[in-house]
């Protein structure tokens, strides 16, 4: 006799939703969200221009931890259950010494935050800032200020074993 295993508690982005960082310091995305947190369906959320970023880390309910010059973070993108856009940042790790305000090389992949349970992964994106520029804080600091760069949003439907960053 076959057995079957039944996947339960599955945590799926169903849809492309198109993450990019807006003006300023806000996000858009060109399609509304659809996806479903261990298993359950959330409360869908429309297409959204140039919306305020959220400025409290998801998973500590604190304020960002500002990005130093010479520094990354990964920020991963997603929505609660009841379709609330909300950020988490990954732990600031130390990049190569850049140059003005070209941002230094990796020496280690900065890795992915921990995710609190209510928690849909939609979007990441890795932050860097260099020697002149001014420390990057999430839903403050304008994402092409001088010294910023800041990776395309890396839109996924779960999310990987890691960040890419090439």
């Amino acid at each position: 006799m076959a057995s079957f295993s039944q996947p339960t508690g599955i945590t799926l982005n169903h849809v492309n939703a198109g993450f990019v960082a807006g003006t300023t310091s806000t996000y858009t995305t060109t399609a509304g969200t659809a996806f479903s947190i261990n298993g359950k369906f959330g409360t869908t959320l429309a297409t959204q221009t140039n919306t305020a970023s959220p400025t409290l880390d998801s998973n500590t309910g604190l304020a960002f931890t500002a990005i130093p010059y010479d520094n990354c973070a990964c920020l991963v993108w997603g929505t609660t259950l009841a379709g609330v856009i909300a950020v988490c940042q990954g732990p600031i790790v130390a990049t190569a010494a850049g140059v003005t305000t070209t941002v230094g090389a990796f020496i280690a992949a900065p890795q992915f935050p921990a995710l609190p349970e209510n928690f849909c992964p939609m979007a990441y994106q890795i932050v860097r800032v260099a020697p002149t520029g001014s420390s990057f804080t999430t839903g403050v600091t304008n994402w092409t200020a001088s010294g910023i760069s800041c990776t395309v949003m890396k839109n996924i439907s779960n999310l990987p074993d890691r960040p890419q960053i090439a």
